[in-house]
């Protein structure tokens, strides 16, 4: 029970890392097509290629560590998640796809057309992708995904009004985390003017999803009720912690603290996740599945405790270093030869 217990924990916190770096991925390319035409948006789109570009690729290894934890310790869950929602999971994966070779393509791309091309692709991609996700999380938490091969509808368990919801609050979350992440960016290069741009774009995504959330409690009563029940009650100190702690940030954004408020949006997006686990813990399938029931065997359950030990010496420190190396000054933005880059 503790291993099966433990191996859960993981994972969620596992799908709060793709969310919080992942995500922010997403968020960037969403406002790559919010930044106008090719003169007036180059410095933004500049900005968000400088800041995504060493590490959009390490970040897909938490979605891959979230699907292979997920096939290997509760496989009855990963075959009924993929086997009825394949089609939003396909068209998610082929847009993770389309997202990195645009992005590839466009940075080679000495023609204006073929930048614009995949420019476009890039950011489309950077939309529908997140939004997607969103959806089958959506399906999951409303019990639309019942236990079995195929065993739920493959077109309604994912368009749906919870889907729906689940969707569009991916979208604005990612794009507030970008806003927030691109802030300090944008500041610590002694970009004052960009700075304050995304400021004002990450305060008006968070109260955005603020809204989104908002409103989605109506939609959750209706339409996913053991959802709601859940995030009324056993989860609702975390869904009171997201909100505070978007306050929070929105605030140290107006004071222009940007580096301080990166922990606070990020605790506000992950709270939301935990929110929904704690919502309908020990249900992995709502209605249908616990964590002990969905469990691998306890010899299994031992090795995958054992290649995580093993892993995480290797891919934490690993990954911390990618992430400081590329949020450090570099020497012509150092303060005494750019005052204003600070924060």
């Amino acid at each position: 029970m503790l291993a099966n217990t433990a191996l859960a924990v993981m994972w969620v916190g596992g799908l709060t890392c793709y969310a919080l770096f992942g995500g922010a991925d997403f968020g960037a390319g969403v406002w790559d097509l919010l930044a106008g035409g090719s003169r007036r948006g180059l410095p933004q789109r500049r900005l968000i290629e400088h800041s995504i570009g060493p590490i959009w690729e390490a970040n897909h290894v938490w979605l891959i560590f979230v699907i292979v934890l997920l096939w290997s310790a509760f496989s009855p869950v990963f075959a009924a998640v993929m086997s009825t929602l394949y089609l939003p999971l396909t068209l998610a994966a082929l847009g993770i796809i389309a997202r990195g070779a645009a992005f590839a393509f466009r940075k080679a791309s000495t023609e204006l057309w073929q930048q614009r091309l995949f420019g476009a692709f890039f950011a489309l991609s950077s939309l529908v992708t997140p939004f997607f996700l969103g959806a089958v999380a959506g399906a999951v938490a409303s019990g639309r995904v019942p236990p079995g091969l195929a065993e739920g509808d493959v077109i309604t368990s994912w368009l749906n009004p919870t889907s729906a919801l689940g969707g569009v609050l991916a979208v604005t979350a990612c794009a507030h985390l970008a806003a927030v992440y691109l802030c300090a960016d944008a500041a610590r290069d002694g970009e004052r003017a960009l700075a304050s741009l995304f400021a004002r774009r990450a305060v008006v995504s968070g109260l955005v999803s603020g809204a989104v959330a908002g409103a989605g409690v109506a939609v959750l009563h209706a339409d996913a009720p053991e959802l709601f029940h859940g995030l009324t009650h056993r989860a609702l100190p975390l869904v009171v912690l997201s909100a505070v702690a978007g306050l929070a940030g929105l605030f140290l954004l107006h004071r222009n603290r940007f580096v301080a408020a990166r922990p606070a949006s990020a605790l506000a997006v992950a709270a939301i996740l935990w929110a929904w686990g704690a919502a309908q813990y020990p249900a992995m399938l709502v209605g249908g599945t616990t964590v002990g029931q969905a469990a691998s065997d306890d010899a299994v359950l031992a090795a995958c405790l054992v290649v995580l030990a093993v892993g995480a010496v290797l891919l934490v420190p690993s990954l911390w270093l990618l992430y400081a190396t590329f949020q450090r000054r570099t020497p012509e933005t150092e303060p005494d030869s750019s005052p204003s880059s600070g924060s």
